[in-house]
Parts: structure tokens; sequence; C-alpha cells
């Protein structure tokens, strides 16, 4: 089981070369859209599985 988790440990030097990598992708002015972007999307699956759940709540 360990052996499966293993490839998922992100350290702190995994994480800085992701963001470095990031950066050079997208450039500094870029990166701000793209949060702002992911921000409204994950508000946008928010209030779509609240209204699934109310949903449910209704037909029961």
């Amino acid at each position: 089981m360990t052996a499966l988790l293993l490839p998922l440990a992100i350290g702190p030097w995994q994480i800085v070369l992701i963001v470095v990598i990031v950066l050079l992708l997208f450039g500094g002015r870029k990166i701000p859209e793209l949060m702002r972007g992911l921000g409204s999307g994950i508000k946008e699956f928010k209030e779509a599985s609240k209204e699934d759940n109310s949903d449910k709540k209704i037909e029961e």
C-alpha cells in the first residue's frame, strides 16, 4: 500500500520545480488570470453540487 502512495508524495523541491515550470510556460502576467479562472470554476462546481444535493432531497 505504501508503495502505491509513494509517487503521490510531493516534497518542497517538487513544488518549487512545478512553480518554476508554470512561470516559464505562462509568464508572470498570465498567472493571476489563470487563478481567477480556476477560482470561478471551483465556485461553479460547488454551486452545481449544492443544486444536485437539493434536487435529490426534493425527489425523496
